[in-house]
This record gives C-alpha cells, sequence and structure tokens, in this order.
C-alpha cells in the first residue's frame, strides 16, 4: 500500500456543498490499544488497519448528535438531535486516506437509524439512551432494542478535566478523522470514503468515573480486560460531511 496521509490536526480540504451537517456534542472518547491482527478481519475490503506505533485502537465514543441536516438545510431540532454511542476501529485505504470503520452505531431515534442502515449501508441500531450532565461530569447510557444483540448495553461517566493545549502525536491520531470508509455502495467491492470537516477539536483531559458496557463484544471485539489507554472528552464541533466517493475502479453513474 501507499504512504499513509500524515495526520493533521486540522481538516486537509474543504467541503464546499455539504450532503449532511450536524454537530457533535458533549463528547466521551475512550479508546484501547489491540495488535492490528486482530481487527483487519473486521475491516471494508481494500483497507487495513491504521496504526501508531505498531498498534491500532478500539474507539467506544459516546456524545450528543444535534441538528443533522441535508444539502444545506436547517438542521432538524427532535428527528436530527439524539444520543449516539459508537465503537470504532482505525483504517487507511489504498490511496493512504486515514479514516474509521464504525462496528456499530446506537442511536435514540428509529427513523434516523433506518435512514442510515438503508441509505449509508451503516451499522445503525435503534437504543434506549440518555446523556445527563451533573456539573463537570457527564453519564451516557444506552440499553439496545433492535436489531440486536438485543439488550446489548453501555454506562459511561466522565469527569471533564483540563484543556489540552498541545495534544499528544496519539491524541491526535485517535481524534483527527477526517473520513470514514464503508462499503456505501454494496458488492465485494472496495470501500468507499466518505470525507469530513470540522475546525479543530476542543479537547480536554477526562478521569473515567464509570464504564459498563458490552458494545464492544457485541461488535464483535474482544471485550476489554483493562482500563483504556486514553480518556478524551470535548465540547464538540459543527460537522460538514461530503458525498462519499467510490473506490477505483468503479464508475460513476
Amino acid at each position: 500500500m501507499p504512504n499513509s496521509s500524515p495526520v493533521t490536526p486540522d481538516a486537509p480540504s474543504s467541503i464546499g456543498t455539504p450532503l449532511l451537517t450536524q454537530q457533535w456534542l458533549d463528547l466521551a472518547f475512550l479508546h484501547w490499544a489491540v495488535e492490528p491482527d486482530v481487527v483487519a478481519g473486521l475491516l471494508p475490503h481494500g483497507t487495513v488497519p491504521d496504526t501508531h506505533d505498531g498498534m491500532t485502537y478500539v474507539g467506544l465514543v459516546a456524545f450528543r448528535m444535534h441538528r443533522v441536516g441535508w444539502l444545506g438545510l436547517p438542521g432538524v431540532p427532535y428527528l436530527g438531535t439524539f444520543p449516539e454511542t459508537n465503537v470504532r476501529l482505525y483504517s487507511v485505504d489504498a490511496h493512504g486516506r486515514r479514516g474509521v470503520v464504525f462496528r456499530s452505531m446506537d442511536a435514540s431515534r428509529l427513523i434516523p437509524v433506518v435512514m442510515g442502515r438503508v441509505g449509508f449501508r451503516l451499522p445503525y441500531l435503534w437504543s434506549r439512551m440518555a446523556v445527563r450532565r451533573a456539573g463537570d461530569t457527564v453519564t451516557y447510557t444506552s440499553a439496545r432494542r433492535w436489531p440486536g444483540p438485543r439488550g446489548a448495553r453501555s454506562r459511561i461517566t466522565v469527569r471533564t478535566g483540563e484543556p489540552i493545549t498541545e495534544p499528544t502525536d496519539l491524541e491526535h491520531f485517535l481524534t483527527a478523522r477526517w473520513g470514514m470508509h464503508n462499503a456505501f455502495f454494496g458488492g465485494p467491492t472496495a470501500a468507499g470514503y466518505l470525507p469530513n470537516h470540522h475546525p479543530r477539536w476542543p479537547l480536554h483531559r477526562a478521569e473515567l468515573l464509570e464504564c459498563e458496557e458490552d458494545l464492544i463484544a457485541a461488535a464483535g471485539l474482544p471485550a476489554p480486560t483493562t482500563e483504556p489507554v486514553s480518556v478524551l472528552c470535548s465540547p464538540g464541533v459543527p460537522v460538514r460531511l461530503g458525498r462519499p466517493a467510490r473506490p477505483a475502479g468503479i464508475p460513476t453513474p
């Protein structure tokens, strides 16, 4: 594979006319280091695990999705606003594009879940969820409804710490992700790539007070047996998503 593009804290390119706009708010980033061979078979065709110092990572990211909008239209206040918790992996493709691969995406609104599954072939799952703030702590809860495994759940509580003025190389690697890989177009083809653009992350250190979850195991990954190697939080960013780019060799209609 060619050399990977550099990890940059700022988006490498702008998105003129976004397919989707949204805000990601009140985020908690939890990450565990794993050997690349553990996750390689779970990535879409045409991608391999992206690594930092020889290791790749499993991420559990909880947040509030806020006011999703289509094609530059104003964001939807109810259907476009909901808690979400993702299990994600880190990928790079034959073009050197770094991204994430979602293994599960729990969300509390059924219509966006169905649209994400049907329209984008993303692993959205309908769950009962809540995000509750008390002072400097935030608790995220989820319990899966459909399609399953029914009852998979999580409860995460973090305490926000000091702002990070100079993120480490690993913190940039885990958060500065400017696209996702997914088999958007169906069939046994290489993964497409959907770019995103947002301001540089405002990151904070965070203390993990509670983490009871089985979402990672439900996503086909080994359940963590240690504390996460990185715990971060962020108040959030406004986001613009571009259109999925077809992999090489697939003609555009």
